[in-house]
């Protein structure tokens, strides 16, 4: 025997070994799948196969990169030969070997999103289409998944329900968008990514001569992460592997959260019926996490129907509970994290490295950034920007600069003509020239172009709407709360309805960050109108004062590895950390309200949530609020149901007391309380309430007793004013007699 294989368990041997014929090696979360697939290419090679015969599939780089060298520390340098890499990695390569078998250059060009977004752009421009219709983002995402599901340009103009849906939803000319953007991208000689796929099908498809080649070239075929795969992908191994059936793929169905993406759980579902022979091996030795987090997996994806069944079990030790926490609002559940985290880290002396937090959608990590930054907790977005350097943010900044300082050239720069206005980049370009000329600032030539040569008349017809409307919204700073204005801003500039309309994934998530930034400035005004009501100092230029030191770009340029990992729980798939945090919690969030209606959907959001528990190698903490600012609405949530299907061994319910503003040391922090099942009973059940933030003020009277998020409870002794602009003053059993505007007061009356 090997000393290799004296690394590996009986359950990880025995994969190893199995190396002729189909099989599907099962592999549970942190149950060592890399080591299997490495010493199993390894093992082959040793055995006498040559690396030329090897095809290993990855779907990242870094996953590659990892077992090549893994295979050469055991076998030395001969391992470089084997075929291993990303699967639009070997199959370019592939291609450009045959490219005269498909009409194609060797040296074609491979077109990345935004190539081909700029194709797009154009194709609609030529043909006179409506660009706010015809999105090139929604365009892409429609061509890809026509490519992923091997439908051609050809097959899909020829398709009468495909045609039909399109007219559906008012794009009738998709057909002859894609037929073109083909043509155009086969004179430049390009590809795009979903085309080193479709044409590796194709080529394979029509060119037997070739299949034939690599089906004998491939001799063992080895595929990880099998679960992820899409139908293009599912097609090709299936030919490739039809000669001689040595296909070992590597996956764990309860990780399969990538649907959105074109991948097919039923790809590794359906594996043995694909391979009636094939060798199931189960990898169910967990080597990351404690008994706890992993008996609180099983207990959530034991609730799913689609699954092949295993028993992940550990010989860890049994760890900590799953603590599971209620804050009252976001910016609570923000604070207790932040300060859970300065709490872990002086108690057992662990390293902001050390932590992740982990969130749905993105949307979500402004409440819990700001809150680690009041802690000095250094963190990164894992993944993607932090969300004051996310594009759209940027954009909608960009804005707000402008109206507060129309000098401002780089945020007109920036926002000039989006959403599109019709002044092209010629005209930005003679603005330029001619600002720099006179030694004048930009807006100084938009808002008189008259006064400058060369600016005709046309130029200044697309500028005057621009200008009237950052002038308009400049005058009347000082007359709206920042969170009204800068609602007027984002529906005046078109910021709103151009992300609104987009329905891509990618779109979607861009308008749910402009909805959370106005989240932010509805939390401002209010803030302010409970602490100083009679001086307007809840406007935008305050609001901007304080988020600038939000955006400083020094944390951007700090080298020091040692930070708090903030990511989305599809980012944090084949991560590992010792201590996560899992926020937002709630029915509607998590799951998706987007998922609750299908069954098929509803357990994707399970496995989820099972991918962000087995993440953790100490402790979990699962954090929901009660309230949540959504669209600019405080809204009521509810516990994720996820939260009910955790064994009640595994899970400790605590509570989180409302946090003080200006605690400054970390030996401040308030410590959890326990609380009884019952309080987790829904707020209306036990006590009738009603927020002012969604409910009709007039609920709130002299007399009436009242809670308030800060404050805590209170009685009404008077009301003054009208409609939107009634004060309420209230006697506070701890803080006293607090006037408060009673729309931005989120007050709670108690029957």
């Amino acid at each position: 025997m090997q000393d290799y294989l004296k690394q590996l368990n009986p359950s990880q041997e025995e994969a190893v070994l199995g190396t002729e014929g189909p099989s599907m090696v099962l592999a549970g979360a942190g149950s060592g799948k890399t080591r299997v697939l490495t010493y199993r290419i390894a093992h082959l090679i040793n055995n006498g196969v040559s690396p030329y015969n090897i095809l290993a599939l990855t779907f990242t780089n870094k996953a590659a990169k990892e077992m090549r060298e893994r295979i050469e520390k055991i076998l030395g340098p001969d391992a470089r030969n084997t075929w291993m890499g990303t699967f639009h990695s070997v199959f370019a390569k592939i291609l450009r070997i045959e490219h005269q078998k498909i009409n194609f250059p060797a040296n074609f060009t491979i077109y990345d999103t935004v190539d081909s977004k700029n194709l797009i752009k154009a194709i609609v421009k030529e043909l006179e289409l409506d660009d706010k219709i015809y999105k090139s983002g929604v365009i892409l995402h429609r061509i890809s998944s026509a490519k992923n599901n091997l439908i051609s340009a050809e097959k899909y103009a020829n398709d009468e329900q495909i045609r039909h849906e399109d007219k559906m939803t008012a794009k009738p000319r998709m057909s002859e968008i894609y037929t073109l953007y083909q043509n155009r991208m086969l004179k430049s000689s390009a590809m795009d990514f979903d085309d080193l796929l479709f044409k590796t099908n194709v080529l394979l498809k029509d060119q037997p001569d070739v299949l034939l080649k690599y089906q004998h070239l491939f001799k063992y075929i080895l595929v990880d992460e099998y679960q992820d795969t899409n139908f293009s992908q599912y097609v090709i191994i299936k030919r490739l592997a039809a000669a001689n059936r040595n296909i070992c793929v590597v996956g764990d169905d309860a990780q399969s959260i990538y649907s959105f993406r074109g991948a097919d759980i039923g790809n590794i579902l359906s594996f043995q019926k694909d391979y009636p022979e094939a060798q199931m091996y189960k990898l169910e030795q967990n080597y990351r996490s404690s008994k706890n987090i992993v008996n609180a997996a099983n207990s959530i994806i034991a609730n799913n129907k689609d699954q092949i069944h295993k028993t992940v079990w550990t010989d860890n030790t049994e760890g900590e509970k799953i603590k599971v926490v209620k804050t009252a609002t976001d910016i609570e559940e923000g604070s207790f994290v932040a300060r859970s985290i300065s709490l872990e880290k002086m108690n057992s002396q662990a390293h902001n490295i050390e932590f992740a937090i982990l969130y749905r959608t993105n949307a979500q990590s402004r409440s819990i950034e700001e809150a680690l930054r009041k802690q000095n907790l250094s963190y990164k977005i894992y993944g993607g920007l932090s969300f004051y350097q996310r594009k759209e943010i940027k954009e909608i900044i960009a804005y707000f600069r402008l109206v507060l300082n129309p000098h401002d050239e780089e945020a007109l720069k920036r926002v000039i003509n989006f959403p599109g206005r019709g002044i092209g980049k010629t005209t930005i370009d003679k603005v330029i020239i001619t600002a720099n000329n006179n030694g004048v600032s930009m807006w100084d030539i938009i808002s008189s172009p008259d006064k400058f040569p060369g600016m005709g008349g046309a130029t200044q017809t697309k500028l005057s709407g621009f200008v009237d409307m950052i002038n308009g919204f400049h005058k009347v700073i000082r007359k709206f709360t920042a969170y009204d204005l800068g609602q007027q801003i984002a529906s005046a500039s078109g910021i709103s309805k151009e992300y609104f309309s987009d329905k891509t994934p990618e779109g979607i998530s861009r308008y749910e960050n402009i909805q959370e930034l106005l989240n932010g400035l509805k939390q401002f005004s209010a803030l302010q109108e409970d602490e100083r009501l009679e001086e307007p100092t809840h406007t935008l230029d305050k609001f901007m004062s304080d988020i600038a030191l939000l955006t400083d770009a020094d944390n951007e340029k700090d080298e020091d590895k040692d930070k708090v990992t903030l990511m989305t729980i599809h980012a944090a798939k084949g991560l590992e950390f010792n201590h996560v945090y899992i926020v937002g919690m709630e029915e509607n969030l998590f799951p998706s309200q987007l998922s609750v209606h299908s069954r098929t959907e509803l357990e994707e959001e399970r496995r989820l949530f099972y991918v962000a528990l087995t993440r953790a190698k100490k402790t979990v903490h699962l954090s929901y609020s009660q309230n949540r600012f959504r669209y600019g609405n405080l809204i009521y949530s509810e516990a994720s149901r996820f939260i009910d299907e955790l064994s009640e061994e595994v899970i400790e319910k605590i509570g989180s007391r409302p946090v003080q503003r200006n605690i400054s040391t970390n030996h401040e922090f308030v410590q959890p309380r326990p609380v009884v099942k019952s309080s987790f009973v829904k707020l209306d059940s036990a006590v009738k309430v009603k927020s002012t933030a969604n409910a009709n003020t007039a609920d709130v009277q002299e007399g009436v007793e009242v809670e308030h998020l800060r404050f805590g409870k209170g009685k009404v002794v008077s009301i003054e004013g009208n409609d939107s602009n009634r004060k309420a003053t209230i006697d506070f059993e701890k803080h006293g007699k607090k006037q408060l505007l009673l729309k931005f007061a989120q007050l709670k009356v108690i029957n």
